[in-house]
């Protein structure tokens, strides 16, 4: 049951992501959290969704914008630098508070309670109407890349910041899909080379096949997603984004999941 629900959730969230520009962390990060702990969910999302994008880039990566790869990756992957490290340093905190509800004991921890604010933050910037008119220059991107990357490195959840400045920068489409996902490959890289050595040697080789079966699902979703590109536009998928968004923080910062 539990290979089927990350199987399911994998490819729903990969087909998302490649038209919305992110998604899958955000969808498949509380999925692990059902199994594992927050900062074991995070890394293990993180090993997904590096080879999903290295497999997007292999469909897409043509497409991307070079020049806005420089300016944004590089201080995308310092930005993941530190926020790595401090999530590896907020693991260690004990749970803040605890409550009951319907006979069972729920704790709340800093580290879901900090990264369901950023969450909630992520979700209202994405459905906020003055963020339309919002367009990032050369001067900015470099700050925008520091604060996605950032983010993705402490919480696995780039994409919406990032999202944010490409698709009002005047790229195409297509353009803004593949720069995206280089400077996704870029943050994952820097995150996991952190995270590896305190989280996944051990959990990644004993729950392999959760890996492997959200790895090849969402293969699987994104080459769907690929052919159906031309039909779908970015706005109700971000909509949706913001509302699963919203009701995940909840549940994180509840403690529930």
């Amino acid at each position: 049951m539990e290979l089927l629900i990350i199987i399911i959730a994998s490819a729903f969230a990969s087909l998302i992501t490649l038209f919305s520009g992110f998604g899958l962390g955000t969808i498949l990060t509380p999925v692990f959290v059902l199994f594992f702990p927050i900062e074991i969910a995070i890394a293990l999302t993180g090993i997904v969704h590096f080879l999903n994008n290295i497999f997007k880039f292999v469909l897409l990566g043509k497409h991307a914008r070079w020049n806005v790869v420089v300016q944004f990756g590089i201080p995308s992957m310092l930005g993941a630098f530190f926020g790595a490290k401090l999530l590896l340093s907020l693991t260690t905190f004990a749970p803040i508070g605890s409550y009951y509800f319907l006979g069972k004991e729920f704790f709340i921890e800093p580290v879901k309670l900090i990264i369901a604010v950023v969450m909630i933050c992520f979700a209202f910037a994405e459905i906020r109407p003055a963020l339309q008119s919002f367009t990032p220059t050369n001067k900015s991107l470099p700050a925008g890349g520091l604060l996605s990357g950032f983010f993705g490195g402490f919480s696995g959840h780039q994409g919406a910041l990032r999202s944010i400045f490409l698709i009002r920068y005047g790229l195409s489409k297509e353009q803004f899909l593949a720069t995206g996902i280089v400077v996704a490959c870029l943050v994952d890289f820097t995150r996991l080379s952190l995270y590896s050595s305190q989280l996944l040697s051990s959990y990644a080789v004993r729950h392999w096949e959760f890996v492997a079966a959200a790895v090849i699902s969402a293969f699987i979703g994104a080459y769907a997603g690929s052919k159906l590109l031309k039909k779908i536009t970015l706005g109700v998928v971000q909509k949706i984004v913001a509302v699963m968004l919203i009701a995940i923080a909840f549940g994180l910062g509840l403690g529930l999941i």
